[in-house]
């Protein structure tokens, strides 16, 4: 049996995100498994460099800051995933971090920016599976759950 993996958004998933409110702002949850050694297509410059999938991943991050920022995204939260104590431990992450965006259509026009659509190779290249969840932020309650 193959195991399913996400790197990129679904048709379904992503025609819902583009009805979102175009003026709320978002934040976006990023869970990442990162492949052991990048894998780059054919004819990019880095295919065949010994590179890890960290590296490919953050050669992504470091060369897309500039659109995030244009857009008005920006990084709010990152942390190191220790271990899964609710759920399957199979879906273990290397990274996780929350990026805040001031509209789903921030997000819309950075994914759409001819210069990210190249560079997201890199991401493509260092990741074996991801979750992208989008929220709507508000100030937390007391309790769990408010």
């Amino acid at each position: 049996m193959s195991e399913t993996v996400f790197i990129d958004p679904d048709r379904e998933a992503w025609a819902i995100f583009k009805g979102l409110p175009a003026d709320a702002p978002i934040h976006m949850l990023n869970l990442v498994r990162l492949r052991d050694r990048a894998v780059y297509p054919e004819g990019h410059a880095d295919q065949g460099r010994d590179l890890s999938g960290l590296d490919a991943y953050r050669a992504y991050g470091r060369t897309t800051a500039h659109i995030l920022a244009r857009v008005g995204g920006r990084q709010v939260w990152a942390g190191r995933p220790e271990v899964t104590v609710t759920g399957p431990q199979a879906e273990a992450w290397d990274l996780a971090f929350i990026a805040e965006y001031p509209s789903a259509q921030a997000f819309i026009d950075m994914v759409r920016d001819p210069d990210y659509r190249v560079l997201v190779a890199h991401r493509t290249a260092g990741v074996a599976d991801s979750r992208l969840i989008c929220m709507s932020p508000r100030e937390p309650g007391e309790g769990f759950g408010e």
